[in-house]
């Protein structure tokens, strides 16, 4: 078992190989009440409601599957039975699911009562390197994704790697891409580790170290800029371009193979701004085509700079995007032109 400390508005850790029961358990000793979000795959496919049995002061909340959940009318249906279950302020919510489902939960528990505590066990290996890490909690909105939102961090983060072993492939190789970008930004051994191994199924033998070298960074990240004043938008490289990618396709895609595109745009828009290297763009399409991964897209350009220009680095009219130097030397791009957004679109339509 290995365990990773975030310093963000408070302190907590990221344990990796924590089975679920247990963590259950040990919450409801804490806390007078206990709010279980999660979904119905989850639900019946673990059966989480046999867990609770011994534990009589917890209630459990089924959400839709998918990033639909993340949907103001899904969150007043949460505050609702927040409200009907008596949660108060030593109260909390444990989030169980994907990305969507744990930033769902921690702006449910950001926005009760002004803040309660809440705990994530991520089942994804999106979730597991990402949005499970870090304190960003939020919903959709018709103008785009995570556009509302907040800062709550967790009260812990419980990874346990059972859960990788129902996770399809497609699924697997999508939360790959959140992998493989920590790996250009900050940790180039997770690149060579991803090199050796040309399947989902022998990268899902080295999860363990991957999960743990990637939560490492954004831990380390995160404990220096928690509000993201300038250095976590790193962690957002390829991410611009994604979620206009994702959101345009109504979400069909998985969040990691937009971001996957979003890589690649990233890396060709790098290599016109500011020189990164063609053998550096080229393994951003090599590693992530190995795993099935998209790299290119064929949806008109129009709409995606719209959904751009919604992003949240956005300053005013001005589009800004992170792009690279070189391995492990990420770099701000300021003030991008359409003109040029459009010339480098053209390099990755399919």
């Amino acid at each position: 078992m290995r365990h990773i400390t975030v310093n963000a508005e408070h302190e907590y850790k990221v344990h990796i190989d924590e089975h679920f029961e247990g963590v259950l358990h040990d919450v409801s000793q804490s806390h007078s009440k206990v709010f279980i979000l999660t979904t119905q795959y989850l639900a019946d496919t673990y059966h989480i409601e046999k867990f609770l049995h011994p534990i009589d002061n917890a209630v459990i909340h089924i959400v839709s599957d998918g990033e639909h959940q993340k949907d103001i009318s899904v969150l007043e249906g949460i505050w609702q039975a927040m409200a009907q279950a008596g949660l108060t302020r030593s109260d909390a919510l444990v989030a169980i699911g994907g990305g969507a489902t744990t930033d769902l939960g921690g702006f449910a528990a950001a926005t009760w009562l002004r803040g309660i505590s809440w705990y994530a066990i991520p089942t994804t290996l999106a979730a597991m390197v990402d949005a499970s890490v870090g304190g960003k909690t939020g919903i959709n909105s018709h103008a785009g994704k995570n556009l509302i939102g907040s800062f709550h961090s967790p009260s812990g983060v419980f990874v346990d790697l059972r859960f990788l072993k129902t996770l399809s492939d497609r699924d697997f190789a999508a939360g790959l891409a959140e992998v493989i970008k920590v790996g250009f930004i900050q940790d180039e051994e997770i690149l060579n580790i991803l090199q050796s191994r040309n399947t989902v199924d022998s990268a899902r033998e080295v999860a363990e170290e991957l999960i743990f070298r990637s939560i490492s960074v954004k831990a380390d990240v995160v404990s220096q800029d928690f509000h993201e004043s300038k250095l976590r938008e790193i962690l957002n490289y390829g991410h611009t371009f994604g979620h206009a990618l994702e959101k345009y396709s109504h979400y069909e895609m998985r969040h990691g193979e937009a971001v996957a595109v979003g890589l690649v745009f990233a890396a060709e828009l790098s290599g016109k701004m500011i020189g990164l290297k063609d053998e550096i763009i080229d393994l951003h399409r090599s590693l992530l085509k190995q795993f099935g991964l998209p790299i290119s897209t064929n949806v008109p350009f129009g709409p995606l700079l719209e959904l751009m220009r919604s992003d949240k680095k956005s300053r005013g009219a001005m589009l800004r995007f992170i792009g690279l130097n070189s391995l492990e030397n990420p770099h701000w791009l300021e003030d991008v032109s359409a003109d040029l957004l459009q010339a480098t679109y053209e390099r990755i339509q399919a």
